[in-house]
């Protein structure tokens, strides 16, 4: 008899499976306010989806296998190539901007861990065909407002924003030479994961050292002020100021709002992937990884083979969150009890039984009864194990609370 599931999944009991819908009936009530409209995609891809954009290293993270008609697939372990195929076969077609969103379940063949299971549901926000910035400012205000659904306070979460061309433009200004900034990229990004002497070495042996290894190893906490006037001047002056009204379009978005935001520079999200300002939700004890990411990715329909489309989405799992919301006391799922338990002595029919739970069940209620003729003690007793909130005797065909 088996015992278990596989490792990194998971079974859904009753409880669990409320938890779940909790959670994805909010993403859905949140994304709906702010317009966005659902769709879905197979869960099985070509594998060559994948591959086309993160190269083949991805491989050794996927669900694949030649399938029975010689083609090679894989789970799909993200949403955002699927969206984008999708958008892309119709993009002449669609009313721009194009506000979509999903709740898919995605497959990762990695390491199970806290917070990071094998499989996992996911929200997915995307909007395509808009390059201003009060696209960016949408989604990251979407992101907030789930977060106060769930009665999230920004006490509770920061989000952490940042741009990959106000890094390259910082960097360069703190005489990194342009070659060498992608090397520093990777260090930025486990700066918080790495001890500062070995961060502080790596930047060493790219030929950094005084006071550009130390500006870049306060990266995360620089003022935007800073980054403003390291760029007077310079190509990415005008992304500066880009920038800065995003920072403005949020706290609007937010009812002026403005304390979820945090500028953070080391918040890099794959940079072969991302082309502008991206984000991540952190709960603010760092107990947790990171709720939520996403970002701009100008060239990714392109890159697929698609039309010359700009894009921005985010991501936000399912588990990571639910470890927060249970962390805080705000999970919620909806009451699973019946409304009434109807019962009656064993001399009444079952059918008369039948017929008042039919009715009620016609009315709308939810509704539990014994299935086999029992003493009303016994049905009681039934009714109270079960979480039934009222229950009912039939008596001479009436109906009385008991």
């Amino acid at each position: 008899m088996f015992k278990s599931t596989l490792p990194g999944f998971r079974d859904f009991y009753p409880q669990e499976l409320a938890e779940r819908a909790f959670i994805m009936e909010t993403w859905r009530a949140v994304a709906r306010r702010y317009a966005f409209v659902e769709y879905d995609g197979p869960p099985l891809e070509p594998l060559e989806l994948y591959t086309k954009k993160s190269g083949e290293e991805i491989v050794g993270q996927l669900y694949n296998f030649v399938d029975k008609g010689g083609r090679e697939v894989a789970l799909r372990p993200e949403m955002t190539p699927t969206v984008a195929r999708m958008v892309a076969a119709r993009a002449n077609a669609l009313r721009k901007p194009v506000r979509w969103f999903s709740m898919p379940q995605l497959f990762r063949f990695e390491r199970q861990q806290k917070g990071r299971l094998k499989e996992h549901f996911q929200l997915n926000v995307d909007i395509f065909g808009s390059t201003d910035v009060a696209a960016d400012a949408e989604l990251v205000a979407c992101a907030v407002d789930i977060m106060r659904a769930f009665g999230l306070t920004s006490s509770d979460v920061v989000v952490r924003v940042s741009d990959r061309r106000l890094l390259q433009g910082y960097l360069e200004a703190l005489g990194v030479a342009p070659h060498v900034v992608p090397d520093v990229y990777p260090v930025i990004d486990k700066l918080a994961r790495t001890p500062a002497d070995l961060s502080r070495e790596k930047l060493q042996a790219l030929g950094i050292g005084g006071d550009a290894a130390n500006r870049i190893m306060d990266i995360a906490s620089v003022p935007f002020a800073d980054v403003k006037a390291s760029l007077a001047g310079r190509a990415e002056e005008p992304l500066a100021l880009e920038f800065e009204r995003f920072l403005s379009f949020v706290p609007a978005l937010l009812g002026g709002d403005a304390s979820w935001l945090r500028l953070d520079l080391s918040i890099v999200r794959g940079l072969a992937y991302y082309t502008g300002i991206v984000f991540e939700l952190f709960d603010r004890s760092g107990e947790f990884r990171a709720i939520c990411g996403g970002g701009r990715y100008d060239t990714l329909l392109q890159s697929l083979g698609g039309a010359d489309m700009p894009a921005l989405g985010f991501g936000m799992g399912d588990v990571v969150l639910g470890e927060l919301l249970r962390s805080k006391g705000l999970m919620q799922p909806s009451d699973m009890t019946a409304e009434y338990w109807i019962a009656a002595d064993e001399a009444t029919p079952l059918e008369q039984v039948m017929s008042e739970v039919a009715r009620l069940r016609a009315a709308g209620h939810s509704v539990e009864f014994a299935l086999r003729p029992q003493s009303v003690n016994k049905q009681k007793k039934a009714a109270q194990a079960s979480g039934a909130r009222q229950f009912v005797t039939l008596s001479n065909g009436d109906a009385s609370n008991g």
